[in-house]
C-alpha cells in the first residue's frame, strides 16, 4: 500500500470513529415476561375472556371495573401504565401488528425453553425441543459477557422457573442465578435467606416449578440496588402460568404487577448517581399465546398465532422513536446482540449465528 493510500486509510478511520456516536450505556437490565401476548400489551383487557366461560372470572364485574376501558388505548393504559407512560414516551416498543409492526420468534417451537435460548443466545437451536431441565449446549450472552474483564462477577440473574440455570447452564457458566429455592446462608445474604424461607412457606401453587413473581422481584431490585451489577436478567413468569389455568383475571393482574415491577427497576436504577443515565433497559417475552377464545390458554408449534411476540427499550442511548408502526419484522434472536451492542461490543462477530442488532435501539452513525 503506497503512502498515499495508507494515509487515506487512516482518515476514513478515524472518520468512522468521529462519526460513531459515544455511547452511555454502562448497565443493562434484560428483563422477560413468560407468556404475555402482544394483544394485551397493545390493546388491553380482551373483552369476551372477562367472563367465567371463556376466561374463567367469577367475578367478572369487578374485573371489568378494574381492567375494561371503551378504547384500546385506554385499556392498555390502565393495564400497563409504566409501559405507556414511560416506556413508549422515552423508548421503543415492537409488535403491534394493527400498527404495521410485527415482532415473532424464529425458534418455531413457540414455547419457553427455545424461547429463552433464542433471547439469551441469540438464536434458535433445533436440539432444544423440549422444558427437560438439560444445560444448555450453548453459550449465552450473560456468560460470554461474564467472560469479559470488564463484567467478570457483575453479570447476575433472576427467574422465576427452576428451568432457568439449565438455560444458562450454571455449572459451567458459573453465574449467580437465584429462583427463590436455593438455600443461602443467612450470616452471607440475609435477604436472601428470609425471601427463601418465604418461598418454602407459602402455601405452593405451582410445585417447585416456579413461585410468585414477587418473591423473584424482591430478590432482584435488592440486588440492583446494593450491588449496582453491569448487567442483570430477570425473568417473571406468572403471566404464563395463569394463562393456561385459564384465568385471565389472575392473568391481567399479573400482567399489572409486571409492569410495575418494570417501573420499580428502572426508578431504582434512576434514583442511583452511578446508574443514573447510564442504563438501558430490554424488554421482550418468550412466545405468544392463541387468540381465539380456547387457544389463549395454550401456545406451541401448532397453536396459530403464538410465534408472534413483542419487545422494547428504553435508556440513554436509545432513540425515543415510541410504539413502532410501519417498520421491518424484528425477531427474537436480536436481544443479545443488541444488549452487548448497546454496552459497546460486537457479541455476532464472536457468535455469527446470532441475529442482527436492532439497529434503530442503538444512536444513528451521524445523527
Amino acid at each position: 500500500m503506497t503512502l498515499g493510500w495508507l494515509l487515506l486509510a487512516v482518515c476514513l478511520s478515524l472518520n468512522a470513529v468521529a462519526a460513531a456516536p459515544a455511547l452511555q450505556t454502562r448497565h443493562v437490565l434484560l428483563v422477560m415476561v413468560d407468556g404475555l401476548r402482544w394483544q394485551e400489551v397493545f390493546t388491553g383487557a380482551e373483552e369476551q375472556l372477562i367472563s367465567k366461560e371463556f376466561g374463567g372470572v367469577v367475578k367478572s364485574n369487578d374485573v371489568r371495573k378494574v381492567f375494561w376501558r371503551d378504547t384500546p388505548e385506554a385499556r392498555r393504559e390502565v393495564l400497563m401504565p409504566f409501559f405507556w407512560s414511560m416506556l413508549v414516551k422515552q423508548g421503543q416498543l415492537y409488535g403491534n401488528q394493527h400498527k404495521g409492526s410485527v415482532a415473532q420468534v424464529t425458534n418455531g417451537k413457540n414455547f419457553s425453553y427455545p424461547g429463552y435460548s433464542e433471547i439469551l443466545c441469540g438464536f434458535a437451536d433445533p436440539r432444544i425441543d423440549s422444558n427437560a431441565k438439560k444445560p444448555n449446549p450453548n453459550t449465552t450472552v450473560l456468560e460470554w459477557l461474564n467472560g469479559k474483564p470488564a463484567f467478570a462477577g457483575h453479570v447476575t440473574a433472576f427467574g422465576n422457573w427452576e428451568v432457568i440455570p439449565y438455560i444458562l447452564n450454571r455449572d459451567h457458566s458459573h453465574l449467580p442465578v437465584w429462583t427463590g429455592f436455593e438455600k443461602t446462608d443467612p450470616k452471607f445474604n440475609p435477604h436472601l435467606a428470609l425471601l427463601e424461607k418465604l418461598v418454602s412457606d407459602h402455601t405452593p401453587t405451582w410445585g417447585t416449578l416456579m413461585t410468585y413473581d414477587t418473591f423473584i422481584h424482591a430478590a432482584a431490585l435488592d440486588h440492583l440496588k446494593s450491588r449496582k451489577p453491569r448487567v442483570m436478567y430477570v425473568a417473571y413468569g406468572e403471566p404464563d402460568e395463569w394463562a393456561h389455568e385459564g384465568r385471565y383475571d389472575h392473568y391481567l393482574q399479573s400482567i399489572q404487577h409486571f409492569d410495575r415491577f418494570v417501573r420499580e427497576l428502572w426508578e431504582a436504577a434512576q434514583a442511583d448517581p452511578e446508574m443514573r443515565g447510564h442504563t438501558s433497559l430490554l424488554l421482550v417475552t418468550d412466545h405468544g399465546r392463541g387468540t381465539s377464545n380456547v387457544s389463549w390458554k395454550s401456545h406451541g408449534q401448532n397453536i396459530q398465532g403464538s410465534g408472534f411476540i413483542w419487545m422494547g427499550a428504553l435508556g440513554p442511548d436509545t432513540p425515543a422513536l415510541g410504539e413502532r408502526s410501519n417498520v421491518p419484522v424484528v425477531t427474537q434472536n436480536q436481544i443479545a446482540p443488541t444488549a452487548a451492542a448497546l454496552l459497546g461490543l460486537d457479541y455476532k462477530s464472536e457468535q455469527p449465528q446470532a441475529g442482527p442488532v436492532l439497529a434503530d435501539v442503538l444512536p444513528r452513525v451521524g445523527k
